[in-house]
C-alpha cells in the first residue's frame, strides 16, 4: 500500500481537469472497491481467533485507517479545488497548466516540466506544483526570458526555451 501525502498547508487550491477527475476516481475507488475488500479481509482475519497476535488482522486495520484518512482528506479537498481549464489568452507566457522547457544557464541541462496543482505533482512525469520555486519563478515569463530561483541545492538560473499548452 502506498502512502498518500497531502499538499502542504496553505497550498494553492487549483487543479487541471484531468487531475480533478483522477482525484474523484481515486475517492470512488477507495470507497467502492478498496475499502470493502479490506473490510472483508479484516472480518476474515478476525474470525481466525486471537486478534492481538494476528498479523493479518493488525495489518488490515492499519490499511483501513490509511484508506479512511485518504478518503476523508479527498472528501474535504475536492470541493475546495478550482479547476483551471483552457489556455490563457497569451499562450506565449508561462501560467498554470503550461508545459515548459527550461535550460539551466549554469550547467546547460535542459529540463521539461508541466505546471500543475499541488494535488497532482508527479516527479517521474515532470509535473511540478505551481507552488514550487521553479514554477513560481517561471510564471509570466516568455521564451528567451531568464530568471533565477533558490532551490534546495542552492541558487539556480534558467532560461525559458519553450512554452506549450497542448
Amino acid at each position: 500500500m502506498s502512502r498518500w501525502r497531502p499538499p502542504s498547508p496553505g497550498s494553492t487550491a487549483i487543479i487541471t481537469r484531468e487531475g480533478f477527475e483522477r482525484l474523484k476516481a481515486e475517492l470512488d475507488h477507495l470507497w467502492h472497491t478498496l475499502r470493502p475488500e479490506v473490510v472483508k479481509a479484516i472480518t476474515a482475519a478476525a474470525a481466525e481467533g486471537d486478534r492481538s497476535e494476528n498479523a493479518e488482522y493488525i495489518y488490515r486495520k492499519k490499511q483501513l485507517a490509511e484508506i479512511d484518512r485518504r478518503a476523508r482528506y479527498l472528501t474535504r479537498r475536492i470541493p475546495s479545488l478550482k479547476v483551471a481549464e483552457g489556455a490563457p489568452g497569451d499562450r506565449g507566457l508561462v501560467f498554470f497548466g503550461a508545459r515548459i522547457e527550461l535550460e539551466n544557464i549554469d550547467t546547460g541541462e535542459v529540463l521539461r516540466y508541466r505546471i500543475v496543482g499541488p494535488d497532482e505533482t508527479d516527479a517521474k512525469q515532470g509535473w511540478i506544483s505551481i507552488d514550487s520555486p521553479i514554477a513560481r519563478a517561471a510564471l509570466k515569463k516568455r521564451v528567451d526570458d531568464e530568471f533565477a530561483t533558490e532551490l534546495p541545492g542552492g541558487p539556480a538560473r534558467f532560461a525559458v526555451v519553450a512554452v506549450d499548452y497542448g
